[in-house]
């Protein structure tokens, strides 16, 4: 004998399947409807390769940032001092070459072993001290942006312009290292910190165990995961991942600007966020954050081509990032 299904019953699994596959796919089903939205209503300016690619490159560094603020996520941190990192790295590198006529090699690794001191700092202060990590990364906002201004004197760092106290420089920025900051290079390399930092986390026991602590800390002790050191660990890679997108930010301005790295940080953050919801994810993943970085970079491509006003665009990327919180945050309940 055949039971038949109340409509009822069938309706309110219908809808609860649809409200899964929403939490789910949610955002990548946004960045569908946005792509397919300005691609309706700009087809010969949006759907151009040089536009694609300029999307791609646009996100390049967010993606890199946001990247870092994952993998501090992960071990259930914060590391809001990720735009002001890019910004000191910014301005170290070039001093590099404009101030001290050092090679791309030798600059960038002075720039990453800074960068290693910073996120040690940071690390020390909230494994050691046990300063909650929102405060100690939010003074680091402002220590690292204080110090770079301090350290440029307060104004930018260019080739051929003397210091602010008139003493000529000399050093020029090498041809190799300006290549950094243009396509294809520029992509290939969010594309490949995607990779390794997808790898990282979820086919190594260091990334494994991140994501352990990161649940509950006092279960991975209990377990005997040394929790202090992958915490510690978690923040020496959000710094050196910051360097990297400064780096990459240096090279693709050719000079040091005063905050260069600040108008990073919000998307940054929003990639990062939107990436727990991607797939269902329900946690920090590199892929999710690469995904939240096209859905924040389609928005600006596509308003900026609109002429919407800059000082609004705020409120759109602040509206896309509730809406991927409220998915992430209602599947939780």
């Amino acid at each position: 004998m055949q039971v038949s299904i109340p409509a009822k019953t069938k309706k309110a699994k219908f809808g609860t399947q649809s409200m899964n596959f929403v939490t789910k796919w949610g955002s990548v089903l946004a960045i569908f409807i946005i792509f397919a939205f300005f691609s309706l209503r700009m087809p010969d300016i949006f759907l151009t390769t040089s536009n694609m690619i300029s999307i791609l490159r646009s996100i390049s560094i967010v993606t890199v940032i946001a990247i870092g603020i994952t993998v501090s996520l992960t071990v259930d941190g914060f590391d809001l001092s990720v735009g002001s990192m890019a910004t000191f790295a910014d301005t170290l590198v070039i001093s590099m070459f404009v101030w001290h006529s050092l090679p791309t090699l030798p600059a960038i690794l002075v720039t990453l072993a800074v960068a290693l001191l910073v996120g040690a700092f940071n690390a020390f202060l909230i494994v050691k001290v046990r300063i909650p990590d929102m405060l100690v990364t939010l003074s680091g906002l402002f220590i690292f942006e204080g110090v770079a201004m301090t350290y440029a004197g307060g104004g930018s760092i260019s080739q051929g312009m003397p210091r602010l106290d008139g003493t000529p420089t000399f050093g020029v920025i090498p041809p190799f290292f300006k290549l950094i900051g243009s396509a294809p290079y520029i992509i290939i390399i969010m594309v490949i910190v995607v990779a390794l930092v997808h790898i990282f986390l979820n086919y190594t026991k260091y990334g494994r165990y991140m994501y352990v602590v990161g649940g509950n800390k006092e279960a991975a002790r209990l377990s005997g995961i040394p929790v202090e050191r992958y915490r510690a660990l978690a923040y020496l890679l959000s710094a050196t991942l910051a360097t990297i997108g400064g780096i990459m930010l240096a090279s693709r301005i050719g000079s040091a600007q005063i905050n260069a790295g600040a108008g990073y940080l919000m998307p940054a953050v929003a990639a990062a966020f939107i990436g727990l919801s991607v797939a269902g994810a329900g946690r920090p993943n590199a892929i999710g954050t690469f995904a939240g970085a096209v859905l924040v970079g389609l928005l600006e491509n596509g308003l900026v081509m609109m002429s919407v006003p800059y000082y609004s665009m705020n409120i759109v990327k602040g509206s896309v990032l509730i809406l991927a919180l409220a998915l992430t945050y209602f599947k939780k309940k």
